[in-house]
């Protein structure tokens, strides 16, 4: 356990009181992110003081078990039993870390909490990260390069992507000693990860190292990176105005025009593709990889059509726009057999059977046949129209502008080396049905899920 401090404990109470009391009507429930450390330790216990005070407020606590320290087991325990004696409800969910090659251990084990609290069925996750931590964001982000984002570092209040709760942080203008004094002053124990001792990590090098030494020159520079954070949130957000601005002749949903957006000037071209992937939900790559893309889009509506990965998800040129593809739309859809079924599963949606009378697929001419919904092989053929030449379906697709990405994953219906239908082209002539002949019709729906 930490040592106390010879300073004023601050009302955390109060302040974690005034935080939450302008934030009622859009929700009651609030969920920590509870690590048994001191910041998340003191965090609930002011969130219940102040419930017990009159704030109209539900409490519980998530931990997320990472399993990386030998003290992992004991630190969820020591989350059990605190919430245990406050009568505040608790899970425990354990992860699996992954990629840490590829992206470090810190940043693999952020990516696997986070995905934890897009689970979060509250309506506010609070973190219980404080002043500290936000000045050593802003230098980390600093020494790393980043733009006005970085240097804004942590919003008090923001939308969290794919998740219910909206996550705040309460504790932004609290130091870290204010709030191991208040804990210390009411006797409440707290654990100590001992990973925050280790200087290799650059957080901790900054924290124990860094800014200290910075102290002894500079007047409060935790201060200091907190205006500078302020100064950049402010800038960020008047940036966030003219990219509004400029995506509304731009982008339309998915996608961003090329044509009117490479006619923007660099600086709005940067700004305006930062907002597109940020509204897209995806984490900003760094400055080198967007320099690159920016690059490549002013090139792409002449001869070329490129393809980004961006936090896992693909962007595709394609027709002089640049589009976020859907998950479905970058996974080949497996082959099924039909078998009367009223519908099958394919790439996210469905594929939809429906008997009619003298529209698609004359049914005396598939009994008895064996049927396969696949996606192309390639040199596949289809005669849509009887009275033109069959055709080649690459040919057919090229003319339709259907996208590279969807034919990978489109519908066809088969028997054996025969196409009879394809989903966006049509049917196979010699497969039509008669009028007022039973027939079979087909339909893909990309979205269904019922």
């Amino acid at each position: 356990m930490a040592a106390s401090r010879n300073k004023r404990p601050a009302d955390l109470i109060e302040r974690v009181a005034a935080f939450f009391s302008a934030r009622l009507h859009a929700g009651r429930h609030v969920c920590v992110g509870l690590s048994g450390g001191a910041d998340s330790v003191a965090l609930l216990h002011a969130l219940h003081g102040a419930q017990m005070a009159g704030l109209a407020i539900d409490i519980s606590a998530l931990h997320v078990h990472h399993g990386l320290s030998p003290n992992a087991d004991d630190w969820a325990s020591f989350c059990t039993n605190l919430c245990r004696s406050l009568a505040v409800p608790f899970r425990c969910e354990p992860v699996q870390i992954q990629d840490v090659t590829a992206n470090g251990l810190e940043a693999a084990a952020r990516k696997a909490r986070y995905a934890i609290f897009q689970q979060c069925d509250a309506d506010w996750l609070a973190l219980a990260h404080h002043r500290d931590d936000q000045a050593e964001t802003v230098l980390l982000n600093l020494l790393r390069g980043a733009g006005m984002q970085g240097l804004a570092a942590m919003p008090d209040e923001r939308v969290l992507p794919g998740g219910k709760a909206r996550l705040i942080r309460p504790f932004l203008s609290t130091s870290r000693t204010e709030i191991e004094s208040w804990l210390t002053a009411r006797n409440i124990p707290w654990v100590e990860d001992e990973s925050n001792t280790d200087h290799s990590l650059r957080r901790n090098f900054l924290r124990r190292e860094a800014l200290p030494l910075l102290g002894g020159v500079f007047p409060d520079p935790a201060g200091a990176l907190l205006r500078t954070a302020a100064h950049a949130a402010e800038s960020l957000e008047l940036a966030d105005e003219i990219a509004a601005g400029d995506a509304q002749a731009i982008v339309r949903g998915q996608a961003l025009l090329l044509a009117p957006f490479n006619q923007l000037s660099t600086a709005r071209r940067s700004n305006l593709l930062r907002h597109f992937l940020r509204e897209s939900g995806l984490r900003m790559p760094d400055s080198r990889f967007l320099a690159e893309m920016l690059r490549q889009l002013a090139e792409a509506a002449i001869d070329a059509a490129p393809a980004f990965s961006v936090d896992g998800r693909t962007l595709q040129v394609a027709r002089g726009q640049l589009q976020v593809l859907k998950c479905g739309d970058q996974m080949v859809a497996d082959t099924h057999r039909w078998q009367g079924e009223s519908s099958l599963p394919w790439a996210g949606g469905k594929v939809r059977f429906v008997t009619a009378e003298g529209r698609g697929l004359s049914l005396s001419r598939l009994q008895d046949k064996e049927l396969l919904l696949r996606t192309r092989g390639g040199g596949e053929s289809l005669q849509p129209d009887a009275k033109r030449p069959r055709r080649p379906l690459k040919k057919l697709l090229q003319e339709q502008e259907i996208p590279a990405w969807t034919r990978a994953r489109m519908p066809l219906l088969c028997c054996a080396d025969e196409v009879l239908w394809v989903a966006g082209v049509g049917y196979e002539s010699s497969y039509l049905a008669e009028p007022g002949e039973p027939s079979l019709v087909l339909d893909w729906d990309e979205t269904a899920d019922d």
